[in-house]
């Protein structure tokens, strides 16, 4: 994630410099890429086959993690490549976000935001990240614990850890419909406009309502995207 930004923040400061009118049309891809990413998960989730391939998956990685001679890095490096490419793709998405709303500002001054707001984003989500994916070694360790009270804790959070990580598994994926369909929306003014005139007559409701009708543009978007993208791939077979 620190690479990526460290690619990103000086891209984005050239293209705002020399390409200013290429902000939107980048960001508008971005998103089309957070629904395709979503809708492409859904796919994944429902169709046929799928959960075979998960068992399948899950089976390998239960022996490579118990087989000291595999590299886990190496076993997972396709799962590790998405993760990055869609880290590449948010962060490029905050970073532009970021860079408009000091558009207006000294070049100093968009240097020093872009630098200090990616630095924040990135030891600040994975810190958070890490803390996450080491809830069951918290747990354990408490659960070798004298103590019957640390004993209690380890269990309770061993217990909690697979459903936060369902959880944020949902949650991830409607976030990205949410991102993604909300900067489609605003990237064409009619249809944002069109939205933010029906929110606005829905009272207290309106901004949720607003948000969720960004999210089903983005689902729909991101279907028809990944219907393409299976059809090329069948073609192309």
């Amino acid at each position: 994630s620190a690479v990526n930004k460290a690619i990103l923040v000086p891209a984005a400061l050239l293209i705002s410099a020399f390409l200013p009118w290429l902000i939107t049309p980048l960001l508008m891809l971005g998103g089309l890429f957070l629904c395709f990413e979503g809708a492409e998960k859904l796919l994944h989730k429902f169709l046929a086959g799928s959960a075979d391939d998960d068992a399948k998956h899950r089976a390998e990685l239960v022996r490579a993690v118990q087989d000291e001679q595999v590299d886990l890095v190496a076993f997972e490096k396709d799962k590790i490549k998405g993760a990055v490419r869609t880290d590449f793709i948010l962060s490029a998405e905050i970073i532009v976000i970021s860079l408009g709303a000091v558009a207006t500002a000294g070049m100093a001054q968009r240097v020093g935001v872009l630098v200090a707001i990616s630095v924040l984003m990135t030891v600040g989500v994975y810190g958070l990240v890490a803390g996450i994916v080491k809830l069951d070694d918290l747990g354990l360790y408490l659960n070798r614990q004298a103590a019957a009270w640390q004993q209690a804790l380890g269990r309770g959070i061993l217990a909690f850890a697979p459903w936060l990580m369902k959880a944020l598994s949902v949650l991830g994926t409607a976030a990205m419909f949410l991102v993604g369909g909300g900067i489609l929306v605003h990237g064409v003014p009619a249809v944002g406009h069109a939205i933010e005139a029906w929110a606005a007559g829905l009272g207290a409701w309106g901004g949720l309502l607003s948000s969720l009708a960004g999210g089903l543009v983005g689902l729909a978007c991101g279907a028809v995207v990944a219907g393409v993208v299976s059809m090329v791939a069948r073609l192309r077979k």
